[in-house]
């Protein structure tokens, strides 16, 4: 890092990972949308999933809601590695710095069992 002994390179660093958690998140909703799309289209009877439709629907939705979880994770992963080279100076007294890094851990958790759910559900 850089000899500035700022607080607000931390701060900056949280905003980005906060910018893949929000990522992240969009990304497992637009899975979900997409897996379940089909019921949707079901209960507006305008066609049936049957097979095939039913399962690529389940595997895209599975891809996207996977592919969040593992931004989720990853970003908090790249973070801590950020953390690891901040000097002293650059965080604020008495400030968390692993909370951000729990939320990304947490949200990516909450991914793989979305995952789960929706896999189990389809048996």
């Amino acid at each position: 890092m850089a000899d500035l002994n700022d607080p607000r390179i931390l701060f900056a660093a949280e905003r980005t990972l906060f910018a893949w958690n929000r990522t992240g998140i969009s990304l497992m909703a637009f899975g979900f949308v997409v897996e379940r799309f089909d019921l949707y289209l079901h209960y507006l009877g305008v066609h049936q999933a049957h097979g095939l439709q039913r399962y690529l629907s389940l595997a895209g939705g599975l891809g996207f809601i996977l592919l969040g979880a593992f931004i989720a994770l990853y970003s908090a992963l790249q973070h801590r590695r950020f953390l690891k080279r901040l000097k002293p100076a650059e965080i604020p007294v008495g400030y968390n710095i692993n909370t951000a890094v729990a939320i990304n851990v947490i949200v990516g958790f909450m991914g793989a069992m979305l995952c789960l759910y929706l896999t189990i559900g389809l048996f």
